[in-house]
């Protein structure tokens, strides 16, 4: 595609809302749940975070491609988003770092999306009416065969996405000669956490999604263990479950971010649940209420776990609330070296208000 020649596209939502736009990155067409990221910058560390494999990126802030894409800028392998929705797609970029722009880098990776929409009325409609799926088409024109396609695709809600976004052979991280070794249970890692793990002395290795506790006891004789963030419902990941249950009897200790932190409540008995649009952006405000501090957070999340099961449970308790609706951020297991954040500490993009949590899980381990 030229880059100055826009084509027509089209965005239909499951409930039959229709946009009309413009065609940025690879001609095509792609599904997925869509979302909407509220964050002003780190547009290509979104775009590569596997737990927004499987969804739609409606992004909020009006410019997006205008400083270009740097290499060492990514959070996995490869861009993770299903397709992009903008308002303003520049491919003409401005940044000495950058290697290449928006358009070179989606039409690469394949990825679809569009541009020239009316994002503040669809951000408004999909927080009215909640997640729902949807579909994006450069090449296909006619609502009718849009909508067949768009009614074939499943529901987050029951989707097991992990395994998918997985490393499928282990690999490690850091120096060997540092003080820790934390094995690292692959949901969706982001390569900022590990980054984190290194700048603290920490000699991470980084296993499969489907690895059980027992191989790598046995592999790596960790010092302690992390439960990654990653795509999809906890519910369907019981395996996932089993494994953070064999960490918690063995008394290892154990810290857990986003997917991990839903697998902990889980491992406890405690349910989660899909959420209406779930929390996506750079500065939701957190309290830690075991040291009465507040914190701006980076999160992105469409699942939670059950606040009222939460409160009810004998198991943990609650280390960090949500500011805005009051779900539950945090949570510490009683008697064990284990706990868990909704939210990302690592912040690619975002604030650092909460790398203390890191430290935290480093002094655990001494």
């Amino acid at each position: 595609m030229n880059y100055f020649t826009k084509l027509p596209a089209i965005l239909l939502l499951a409930d039959g809302t229709v946009f009309y736009g413009k065609a940025a990155g690879k001609m095509g067409t792609t599904t997925g749940e869509i979302c909407f990221n509220t964050g002003m910058t780190g547009y290509q560390e979104i775009f590569t975070d596997p737990s927004y494999f499987g969804q739609i990126m409606v992004t909020t802030n009006a410019h997006i491609g205008n400083y270009g894409i740097a290499n060492e800028e990514v959070e996995s392998g490869r861009i993770q988003i299903a397709g992009l929705v903008c308002k303003n797609y520049n491919i003409a970029y401005s940044r000495k770092q950058a290697d290449e722009s928006i358009q070179d880098y989606f039409q690469e990776q394949n990825i679809v999306g569009i541009s020239d929409i009316d994002t503040r009325q669809l951000v408004r409609h999909i927080r009215d009416k909640g997640a729902m799926n949807a579909i994006i088409s450069s090449e296909i024109l006619d609502l009718d065969e849009l909508k067949a396609k768009l009614d074939l695709v499943p529901s987050m809600d029951g989707l097991e996405l992990s395994s998918q976004v997985s490393t499928t052979e282990t690999y490690t991280f850091g120096s060997e000669d540092a003080p820790y070794r934390v094995a690292v249970l692959d949901l969706g890692v982001k390569k900022n956490i590990l980054r984190n793990f290194d700048s603290r002395e920490v000699y991470a290795k980084v296993f499969p999604a489907k690895t059980t506790y027992a191989e790598m006891e046995k592999d790596f004789a960790p010092t302690g263990y992390f439960i990654s963030n990653g795509p999809g419902d906890p519910a369907a990941m019981p395996y996932a479950v089993e494994t953070v249950k064999e960490i918690l009897a063995a008394d290892k200790p154990m810290f857990g971010i986003c997917l991990g932190h839903q697998l902990l409540a889980l491992a406890n008995d405690i349910p989660t649940q899909k959420m209406f649009n779930g929390h996506r952006g750079l500065n939701h405000p957190v309290k830690n209420i075991i040291i009465n501090h507040c914190e701006v957070t980076s999160q992105n999340h469409g699942f939670g776990v059950v606040p009222e099961a939460v409160r009810a449970s004998d198991k943990v308790e609650i280390t960090h609330v949500n500011l805005n609706d009051q779900s539950i951020e945090g949570i510490r297991v009683k008697g064990k070296k284990a706990f868990s954040v909704q939210y990302h500490p690592e912040s690619s993009p975002g604030p650092h208000d909460s790398r203390y949590l890191f430290d935290d899980f480093i002094k655990s381990m001494k």
